[in-house]
C-alpha cells in the first residue's frame, strides 16, 4: 500500500483526539479526586499485536508501561479474546506497575477480525491492604497492599464479569467511589472503541491497520534519525533515595547511557539491591520513566508510540531497586520511578549540558488523610501527590516556581476541593523563601502544605523523600534545600518526622510537609544583580540570602541594589 504522508498524519491526528476524548469523558464521569482532579490517568490505542500507536495527553511515566501490562493479558488469554471483551490487570507481576493502577484494555474488532486495542489506565484510589490507599512505603511484600487482579475479563462477549466487579468492590474502602471510576473507566473504553470502528468504517478497516503500522516505523526512523543528530558520548551519574522504604541506609541509583549512532544505552548496573519496602520499581515502570527522560533530549514532539522504544535499549539487572523479583512490594514504586528519572536527566546532562535543567524539587510528596467519622462511621480518604515544586535552574533560564516537571503531568488539587470532601483543614500552601537553590539561573522554590485533622482520628501515610540529600545543581549551581515533615509545629508537642511513615493523627493535630526546592544551574556570582533584586521584591529571597548565597547587596529600605558594595563582596568571596 502505498503511504500518503498527509493521510498518515489525518489519521494520527484522529487516533490521538480518540484517546484524549476518553480523557476527557474519565474526568466528567469519575468520582475520586486523584481522577477527576489530579488526573493521574493514561490512555493509548494499541495495534491487534498490543504495539503502542497512539497516546492522549497523560502521564508520560505511564505511556512505556502499557504495552507490558497489555502482553501481560494477551499471553494469558491467547486466542480467547472475543467481540466485546474488557480485559483487566494491576498485577506487577504480569507486566503492571503497582496494584493501585488498574489496567483495562478493549479489543476492536472490524469484519470479524481484531484491528485494535483501546487501553486506559487509571490509579484507583483504593484496593484495600494493611494501609489505606496502598502507598504504604514500608510494605515487604506484595500481599499487604491489596487487592491483586491478575489477567482477567471484567466485560466478556458484552456482558459483565459481575463476580469480578463484586471482588472489587468489596475489597477497598471507599466502595461508590472505586465502583464509579471503574465503571467510568469501561464507559470510556467502549466510547472509544465506537469512535475507532467509525474512523475503520471511512477510511477501511485494512488501511487503518496499514497506517498503524507504518506510524510506528515511521516514530522510529524519525527517531533513530534525531539520536543520530546529537554527539556520541558516555555520561554516567548517581543520585539517593534516603532509605528504602523500611529504615535502611540511603539507596543508590547509578546509571551509564551510552549514546552511539542512532541508539541510547541505559545501563543501571550499579544500582542497589532492591530493598525491603515498597519503593522500587519493576522492569516495566523503570523502562517507561527511562525513556520518558531521554525524550527531553531526543525530541519532545516525536509521536509516542512502540517506534519510539525501538532503539532504546534498558539494562536493569534483576534484584536490583530497578527490577525487583516476586513477591516484593511495589505500592510505593512512584518513588522509585521518580529517581528513575532524576538520575537518568543527571546523566544525560553530562552528555548535553546545554539542553538539561538542574534537578526539579518536590520531594516526590503523596500524602493520605483516611479513616472514618461521626456516629455513622463515614469513610474519607484523601490522597494527593505533589510531584515537583517547580523545574530546576536551566542552561538559559530560571526554574518555573510551582511549575511542571518536564517529565510529571499531574494537576494541582484545588483547597476548597479537599476540605469540602474530607474533614482536613488545608492552614498553608506557599512558596518557602530562600529554598531554591543559588546559581546563575536559580532552581524553583520550594513548596509548604500544612494540614490539620478535623476527624477525631486519621490514618496518615506520607511517602516523600529528599531528607537527606537534595535536589542537586549543575555545572556550579547549588542544591535546592532539603524537605521536611513536622508534626505539630510551633506547639510543646512538636516532632521532626521522617521522610516515610504511617501514624494515627487526632483532632487538632497539624502535619507540615517542606518539600525540596530545584537546584540552580551555573555559578551563583555570575547571576545578574537585577534578577536577584527581582527575587527580593517578590519576596523569594530576603536581604541575607542574596548576600550569601549570590554576593549581592540590596538596600532594602531604597528597594535597590547597592552597586558598589556588590561589586566589592563579588569581588572578595569566598573560596568555592
Amino acid at each position: 500500500m502505498n503511504i500518503d504522508p498527509i493521510k498518515r498524519e489525518l489519521i494520527k491526528n484522529a487516533l490521538v483526539t480518540i484517546c484524549d476524548s476518553m480523557l476527557v469523558m474519565i474526568v466528567r464521569t469519575a468520582r475520586s479526586t486523584n481522577i477527576k482532579n489530579t488526573m493521574d490517568f493514561s490512555a493509548t490505542i494499541c495495534d491487534a499485536e498490543g504495539q503502542l500507536v497512539a497516546q492522549g495527553l497523560a502521564v508520560p511515566g505511564h505511556l512505556g508501561a502499557m504495552m507490558p501490562a497489555l502482553k501481560g493479558c494477551l499471553d494469558y488469554f491467547g486466542d480467547d479474546i472475543s467481540d466485546g471483551d474488557i480485559m483487566t490487570s494491576n498485577d506487577p507481576y504480569a507486566g503492571c506497575s503497582h496494584l493501585n493502577d488498574i489496567f483495562m484494555f478493549k479489543p476492536v474488532f472490524a469484519d470479524g477480525r481484531r484491528i485494535a486495542v483501546v487501553c486506559l489506565i487509571l490509579h484507583h484510589t483504593d484496593l484495600g491492604g494493611r494501609v489505606p490507599g496502598g502507598n504504604a512505603a514500608d510494605s515487604s511484600e506484595i500481599f499487604q497492599e491489596g487487592l491483586r487482579i491478575p489477567p482477567s475479563k471484567i466485560y466478556e462477549a458484552g456482558k459483565p464479569n459481575t463476580s469480578l466487579l463484586r471482588i472489587i468492590e468489596h475489597n477497598t474502602r471507599m466502595p461508590a467511589r472505586m465502583m464509579g471510576d471503574v465503571y467510568a473507566q469501561m464507559a470510556a473504553l467502549n466510547t472509544a472503541e465506537k469512535e475507532l470502528l467509525k474512523l475503520a468504517a471511512s477510511a477501511g478497516a485494512p488501511v487503518i491497520k496499514a497506517y498503524m503500522t507504518e506510524l510506528i516505523d515511521y516514530t522510529e526512523r524519525l527517531t533513530r534519525a534525531k539520536i543520530a543528530a546529537l554527539p556520541d558520548g558516555v555520561g554516567e551519574f548517581t543520585d539517593w533515595n534516603d532509605d528504602d522504604g523500611a529504615g535502611s541506609d540511603p539507596v543508590k541509583f547509578h546509571v551509564k547511557i551510552t549514546k552511539k549512532g542512532e541508539e541510547f544505552i541505559v545501563d543501571f548496573t550499579g544500582t542497589s539491591p532492591q530493598g525491603r519496602g515498597a519503593l522500587h520499581t519493576n522492569l516495566a515502570f523503570a523502562a517507561s520513566c527511562a525513556c520518558a527522560s531521554l525524550r527531553c533530549v531526543i525530541d519532545p514532539d516525536i509521536p509516542n508510540n512502540a517506534g519510539f522504544y525501538k532503539a532504546i535499549t534498558i539494562i536493569a539487572p534483576p534484584g536490583s531497586f530497578v527490577n525487583v523479583q516476586y513477591p516484593a512490594a511495589l505500592g510505593a514504586r512512584g518513588q522509585g520511578g521518580y529517581r528513575v528519572r532524576s538520575v537518568v536527566l543527571g546523566a544525560l546532562a553530562q552528555l548535553y549540558p546545554d539542553l538539561i535543567p538542574a534537578c526539579a524539587g518536590g520531594s516526590e510528596f503523596a500524602i493520605v488523610f483516611a479513616g472514618y467519622e461521626g456516629k455513622a462511621r463515614k469513610a474519607f480518604l484523601h490522597l494527593e501527590f505533589h510531584n515537583v515544586s517547580g523545574q530546576g535552574g536551566g542552561p538559559d533560564r530560571d526554574g518555573q516556581d510551582g511549575g511542571p516537571y518536564c517529565i510529571g503531568n499531574l494537576a494541582n488539587v484545588p483547597i476548597e476541593l479537599i476540605e469540602a470532601e474530607n474533614p482536613v483543614l488545608v492552614e498553608q500552601y506557599a512558596f518557602i523563601p530562600d529554598s531554591g537553590g543559588a546559581g546563575k539561573y536559580r532552581g524553583a522554590l520550594g513548596i509548604v502544605r500544612q494540614y490539620r485533622v478535623l476527624a477525631e482520628e486519621s490514618t496518615v501515610n506520607l511517602r516523600s523523600d529528599r531528607h537527606l540529600n537534595p535536589c542537586w545543581g549543575l555545572f556550579g549551581g547549588k542544591p535546592g534545600a532539603l524537605s521536611r515533615s513536622t508534626i505539630n509545629p510551633g506547639t510543646a508537642k512538636e516532632e521532626n518526622a521522617p521522610s516515610k511513615f504511617v501514624r494515627t493523627l487526632r483532632r487538632g493535630d497539624v502535619f507540615r510537609g517542606e518539600m525540596a526546592a530545584s537546584g540552580g544551574f551555573g555559578d551563583p556570582y555570575c547571576r545578574e544583580p537585577a534578577a536577584v533584586l527581582e527575587d527580593f521584591r517578590q519576596q523569594k529571597v530576603t536581604v541575607e540570602h542574596a548576600l550569601s548565597a549570590y554576593g549581592v547587596v540590596i538596600d532594602a529600605r531604597a528597594g535597590k541594589v547597592d552597586v558598589a558594595a556588590t561589586a566589592a563582596c563579588r569581588a572578595n568571596r569566598p573560596a568555592p
